[in-house]
């Protein structure tokens, strides 16, 4: 039982270690205001399920998920990223609204509001008893995979143009680059990575549905972000390891403790406390941004 739980708490952690690096790629290096990542996550979990139903493989739907999201990413960056940062946020929450919202409503398509359930798992008849061990590697594998991509980027020409771009965004205009060029780039690739995460939740619940994708997911993940340090992928991947943590864990707590409230709301006073405290006295979260110089 224990062995279980400490296993479904990995999953997790890894899962939103994924979605917490995508978004740090688009505000931390960038500065772009996604307020809508939920949206890119549930496409991924959305598409890879419905493919999978219909016998697609785990890397097909996958696959097809990035694709999907990566064209979604590019409909909502080119209209607003000429804009200023805030047009953005609003953009995108009502774009993760009006995307659950068709979710819920086309039961023709996803099964409304019942959801999609037998998701197929992949290699679940190799595993079998051990399949909980073979997901966290899986998740693991794939966060390895992700968190790499994420470095090479952020240590390229490339992002350090991301990086100038967030610091003085004129400047590098005045340097004759193309800025909203490198941020819709960043924006597919973040919306892309996103679909990752959202394809592995699926297929390890084996079971998605609309009431599954509200924007509190998206504040969720940019609490971690904010813990775990902007700008940084091993902070962000700290900070979901601590907001899981709280996350998961209070909802055993009601099983040793006697709770004067109910574990859900005791995990988002906790959450709130501890982002009230790092924003106070850790702003830069659990691990700041490493500072390097470097021409563009």
């Amino acid at each position: 039982m224990l062995l279980d739980y400490v296993l479904d708490m990995l999953v997790y952690i890894g899962i939103f270690a994924i979605l917490a690096i995508s978004l740090n790629l688009e505000f931390g290096y960038t500065r772009l205001m996604n307020f809508g990542k939920v949206a890119f996550f549930a496409t991924g979990a959305y598409t890879s399920a419905l493919l999978s139903m219909t016998g697609a493989s785990f890397i097909e739907g996958m696959a097809a998920g990035m694709l999907i999201s990566a064209l979604l990413g590019l409909l909502v960056a080119l209209p607003t990223l000429r804009l200023r940062a805030d047009y953005l946020a609003i953009v995108t929450i009502a774009f993760g609204e009006i995307l659950r919202l068709f979710f819920l409503n086309e039961v023709w398509f996803t099964n409304g509001p019942m959801g999609i359930r037998g998701i197929p798992q992949p290699l679940y008849s190799v595993f079998d008893n051990d399949y909980m061990l073979f997901y966290v590697l899986l998740v693991y594998t794939t966060l390895i995979i992700c968190y790499l991509f994420a470095e090479r980027i952020v240590n390229s020409p490339f992002g350090r143009v991301l990086k100038a771009i967030r610091d003085d965004e004129e400047a590098v205009q005045a340097f004759g680059k193309n800025t909203c060029m490198f941020k819709i780039k960043i924006f597919i690739i973040g919306s892309s990575m996103a679909s990752v995460s959202g394809s592995l939740f699926a297929h390890y619940l084996a079971f998605i549905s609309p009431d599954m994708f509200y924007p509190t997911v998206t504040f969720s993940v940019w609490t971690m972000m904010v813990i775990g340090g902007s700008a940084n992928n091993l902070g962000v991947i700290a900070g979901a390891v601590l907001v899981q943590v709280f996350e998961r864990g209070t909802r055993f707590l009601k099983d040793f403790v006697v709770l004067p409230i109910e574990p859900s709301n005791l995990r988002v006073i906790l959450i709130g406390l501890l982002l009230i405290l790092f924003l106070l006295y850790r702003p830069d979260g659990i691990i700041k941004e490493e500072k390097n110089r470097g021409l563009l």
